[in-house]
């Protein structure tokens, strides 16, 4: 995480407080999460050199990076165009090599580029979309806070060949993860707080 310029991923008037252990809003009502929670999930993922992972919910680009440290290649989707825009432009100042950026629907994933050996979620549905399931490879790892309610139980999952094993890691408070057009999974139209 060192490695990663932090400031870079947040906007100009916030950079004093960038490497400081706390969220910052990026706009678009979405925050770029504090270090800790960065570090945490990442770990979480217990990552090899040449693993293949996606990320859904690019926001800032910021835990792309941290991930581009540690894996072979990352694919990373971002739902809001202009935060997908903007992440690219600093990703691609950074001249990392081993990212590839979509602006889309997380809930698809990204088929033509499966199966990943971990998938991060940074935004929470209120259960784990199929699609992402059926994405993961064999003996991969899913990091994903999961709940429809104020507040959500991040999860680890694990594909067996006898199915899913999950790990609760406690309760964070994380933005519901929607469709195009901003709706959550239950399709009521409800925009991010």
């Amino acid at each position: 995480m060192a490695a990663v310029p932090r400031h870079l991923f947040v906007p100009e008037v916030l950079r004093e407080e960038a490497h400081a252990d706390k969220a910052l809003p990026i706009g678009h009502g979405q925050n770029i999460y504090q270090p800790y929670l960065v570090g945490y999930m990442t770990s979480l993922l217990d990552l090899q050199p040449g693993d293949r992972v996606l990320e859904i919910g690019t926001g800032s680009g910021y835990h792309t990076a941290v991930l581009a440290q540690l894996a072979a290649k990352v694919y990373s989707i971002e739902i809001i165009e202009e935060l997908g825009r903007r992440a690219a432009e600093v990703l691609g100042g950074l001249s990392y090599d081993n990212i590839e950026l979509r602006v889309g629907d997380g809930y698809k994933g990204w088929a033509e580029a499966a199966p990943f050996d971990a998938i991060l979620l940074t935004a929470a549905p209120p259960e784990i979309p199929q699609a992402l399931i059926d994405q993961l490879a064999e003996g991969g790892t899913m990091v994903a806070p999961v709940g429809g309610g104020p507040v959500q139980e991040l999860q680890v999952i694990v594909k067996t060949p006898q199915g899913l094993e999950r790990q609760y890691k406690g309760p964070y408070v994380v933005p519901p993860m929607t469709r195009n057009g901003g709706e959550t999974d239950e399709g009521r139209g409800e925009e991010r707080p």
